[in-house]
């Protein structure tokens, strides 16, 4: 969410409604990604798998969109997959809508299908292209959606480079640096967004950056962001990749957003990764963006946080007059206890 959005979407909450909208509109995807959670067996509840849902396409597919977009009324759409550019000739029809009604929507895409240049020139429309790492790596990690495609489909267009940071990237003196210099040097880029690797609790992979690379990342963002003028990664987010939020229950971004995935039913619990993610080592760039809005001080020692748990408590309380809010958003669930230990919001 743009930190300039974040009046509206507490206007969204006092009403009960939830601001952000994540939607998986597709199973389908040419790659085969290490680590992705979209496809692990515990990203949706009861053993289902992403692969094993039925999605939908052509006009079934625009008005499953559309009818979302109308229950929740978002402040911002993320429109995700599996790969969501499969699914090119519906977003052609469904993008100039939203961005009529003045939605903000995120396509994020590996880019491996050329992406129109004309949607990056609709007011409301973010393009989110997902580069992990240098050729060398990220070639590697997205094959086919390889540094060569990717220039060649990004072409004319104005978009935004999402990186998630893994160890390895860490463990290479001067990596984050040419990183961001290459992709700060083309034309086509926008703005240029980082997130860590965030694992499953109990989660063994070489990917996990340990505390001590956390801490170096923080350290060495707000020199690069300051030589980098396309670098949106703020000082304040920098420090909350290194001290993220304790559990679902504390993160702003949970508890601001509804997830749903291919069958355009299931949500996605309790947050976009599903599953049970480890909070101590959340690297998602949006609720380290919202962790670190919600730490600014209102007044006193009253914070943006509470401001925003406040506002839950009246929008349940008025979803409780409105019968067909009823369950559509967790702030009208008990609130569990804030804990380390927490598998899912119930």
């Amino acid at each position: 969410m743009r930190p300039s959005n974040f009046l509206t979407a507490w206007g969204k909450i006092l009403r009960g409604r939830i601001p952000l909208l994540s939607i998986e509109i597709t199973r389908e995807c040419p790659l085969s990604c290490p680590g992705c959670y979209a496809y692990g067996d515990s990203h949706l509840a009861d053993g289902t798998k992403l692969v094993d849902l039925t999605d939908s396409k052509g006009d079934e597919l625009v008005a499953n969109i559309l009818r979302l977009v109308d229950e929740h009324q978002p402040v911002q759409v993320s429109l995700v997959g599996g790969e969501p550019m499969m699914r090119h000739r519906e977003l052609a029809r469904v993008l100039p809508v939203l961005s009529e009604r003045g939605i903000y929507t995120m396509i994020v895409t590996s880019a491996v299908i050329p992406i129109p240049p004309e949607w990056t020139r609709m007011p409301f429309v973010t393009i989110a292209v997902s580069v992990d790492g240098l050729a060398k790596d990220h070639d590697i990690r997205r094959k086919p959606a390889t540094y060569e495609r990717i220039l060649k489909n990004i072409k004319d267009c104005k978009i935004n480079v999402h990186w998630t940071v893994v160890n390895q990237h860490m463990e290479q003196p001067g990596y984050l640096e040419e990183y961001v210099a290459f992709w700060n040097n083309r034309p086509e880029v926008h703005k240029i967004w980082m997130s860590v690797y965030t694992p499953q609790r109990g989660e063994v992979s070489p990917e996990i950056l340990p505390q001590a690379n956390r801490e170096s990342l923080a350290a060495q963002i707000p020199p690069l962001s300051k030589k980098y003028p396309k670098l949106l990664v703020p000082d304040g987010m920098a420090k909350a990749f290194a001290a993220p939020p304790t559990s679902p229950e504390d993160c702003i971004f949970s508890r601001m957003s509804a997830n749903y995935t291919a069958d355009f039913k299931t949500q996605v619990e309790p947050c976009v990764f599903g599953g049970d993610p480890d909070c101590s080592q959340c690297g998602c760039s949006m609720s380290a963006a919202l962790h670190w809005i919600g730490g600014a001080k209102v007044a006193g020692p009253l914070q943006v946080k509470h401001l925003v748990r406040g506002s839950m408590a009246v929008g349940a309380f008025v979803n409780s007059w409105a019968p067909w809010q009823k369950g559509r958003t967790r702030w009208d669930k008990p609130a569990a206890p804030t804990r380390t230990d927490l598998v899912q919001i119930k």
